[in-house]
């Protein structure tokens, strides 16, 4: 059976701090370790995974890592593994959890007007990620048990999310002392500010979009009565921090940096499945009518997607013929010709294409789903869980593969691997007892040894971690 991605609760390896690294955090990782914030980052995950704002998004996601792997490449930790991910919320919002986990509201994304303003949040967080700052606000306090450093991950949490509400997610926990250092003080930020723009800078991105940025969120302010943005509130942004980072961007060379297509495509999509069905078509036409606005592939991209969702399949595969003549060679688009092709129940050439398209884009999810989708539809249940198998050992934290896995490991009657795959898709999603119930399950749906010695083995590991909770309550 495949390796299992929980052991990272148990065996996380340590990450050597890259040499001329500030020595501010080396006292505090005496108690909270990489190791330990990673676990904490991860615990903060199930449940992040686990609530409907989480945004499971293959497009989406896929965009955001390629963009932050851009950046964490040139940070102060470029080998430390990040996971980028969306939250489907309109607040301006941003947020790094310990370990290398950063969420972005799609509010945000779409109030950035360029990819550099985008990626300028991003190298933000970041950077307080590779300072360790977490680790360094609770310094002094002793997590010694899975049950304190999942309390800490609540805190943490609901501190990023909605301050006012952090203190109910700590009375009466091991973390009630440490509340007051939730928000990052005026030192961290101007940290991960110089830092930030740094990584910026080396990205090959615009370092103006930081303060133009900083400018606009803090402007925000101004159309939201009573209610500061919650990245503000979280990142507090004064003129001083402005002026501070403009200083030093004036002292970088200017040079104009195009945006990518795929962050204009990402926006349009977002456009296209946040209005109404035909408020977004509307919206979509306008933009390559008379009055043209914002990128034409883009936006026409959005255009098509706009028109599936209000039912009008005809004129989508019409404005999809036209789109695919004049857009370069794009993984984002060539998913989309993969699902305008399945429109069509009698083309022949339909698995063909998607061989060709996973040959030139092998790690892009939304094909990678599509093309397993059409398989079991199919019924050609070998064929895809050939190419599940792969993805699995690229990725095994992702819990979309697991439940496909499962479809395929069911329609053949093998349920001892059914079960055992849905447990990963459970915990994935946060969901610990019902990974739990499905390894039962699953250690009573067959007899081979080695995989039940594997599910004896994650059975007790997650019952230990289950047992931690209770304890905490």
């Amino acid at each position: 059976m495949k390796k299992f991605l929980l052991s990272l609760l148990f065996s996380l390896p340590l990450h050597a701090h890259a040499d001329g690294l500030p020595d501010m955090g080396d006292i505090s990782q005496e108690i909270i370790s990489p190791q330990m914030e990673k676990q904490i980052g991860e615990q903060s995950m199930f449940q992040i995974r686990a609530d409907k704002s989480y945004m499971d998004d293959p497009e989406i996601s896929d965009y955001l890592n390629q963009l932050g792997e851009r950046l964490v490449s040139n940070s102060p930790e470029p080998g430390d593994i990040f996971e980028f991910f969306a939250i489907d919320d309109r607040a301006i919002n941003a947020f790094a959890l310990p370990g290398g986990y950063v969420g972005v509201n799609t509010g945000l994304i779409l109030l950035a007007q360029t990819e550099s303003e985008l990626a300028s949040v991003l190298s933000h967080e970041i950077a307080h990620v590779t300072q360790h700052h977490y680790a360094r606000m609770v310094s002094g306090q002793r997590y010694d048990s899975l049950a304190a450093l999942a309390t800490l991950a609540v805190a943490i949490l609901a501190a990023r999310n909605s301050p006012e509400t952090a203190n109910a997610a700590i009375i009466g926990t091991q973390a009630g002392s440490v509340q007051r250092q939730l928000n990052f003080t005026r030192t961290h930020e101007k940290e991960a500010d110089r830092i930030g723009l740094s990584i910026l800078e080396k990205s090959g991105f615009d370092t103006r979009a930081m303060p133009l940025f900083f400018e606009r969120m803090q402007k925000a302010t101004q159309l939201v009565e009573g209610n500061t943005p919650s990245y503000l509130r979280t990142h507090p942004i004064t003129h001083e921090r402005i002026a501070d980072v403009d200083g030093r961007v004036q002292q970088i060379p200017y040079h104009l940096v195009p945006d990518s297509l795929d962050f204009q495509l990402m926006r349009a999509r977002l456009i296209a499945n946040q209005k109404l069905a035909q408020d977004a078509v509307d919206y979509f036409e306008g933009a390559l009518g008379k009055n043209k606005f914002g990128n034409p592939i883009a936006q026409r991209y959005g255009l098509v997607l706009a028109l599936l969702r209000n039912h009008q399949p005809q004129r989508a595969g019409q404005e999809f013929a036209i789109l695919h003549k004049q857009s370069p060679l794009n993984a984002t688009i060539e998913t989309l010709a993969g699902q305008i092709k399945q429109l069509d129940k009698q083309d022949k050439e339909i698995f063909a294409f998607y061989r060709t398209a996973l040959k030139n884009f092998p790690e892009h999810h939304a094909l990678i789903y599509d093309y397993a989708e059409l398989l079991l539809q199919d019924r050609r249940y070998n064929e895809a869980l050939k190419l599940l198998d792969e993805q699995v050992n690229r990725d095994g934290n992702d819990p979309k593969l697991y439940e496909l896995q499962a479809r395929a490991y069911a329609a053949l009657g093998r349920h001892q691997e059914e079960h055992h795959v849905l447990a990963y898709n459970y915990i994935l999603h946060g969901n610990l007892f019902g990974a739990i119930d499905q390894l039962e399950l699953a250690k009573r749906a067959g007899n081979d040894y080695y995989q039940l010695s594997t599910i004896e083995t994650e059975l007790k590991q997650f019952r230990e971690i289950a047992e931690a909770y209770r304890k905490k309550k």
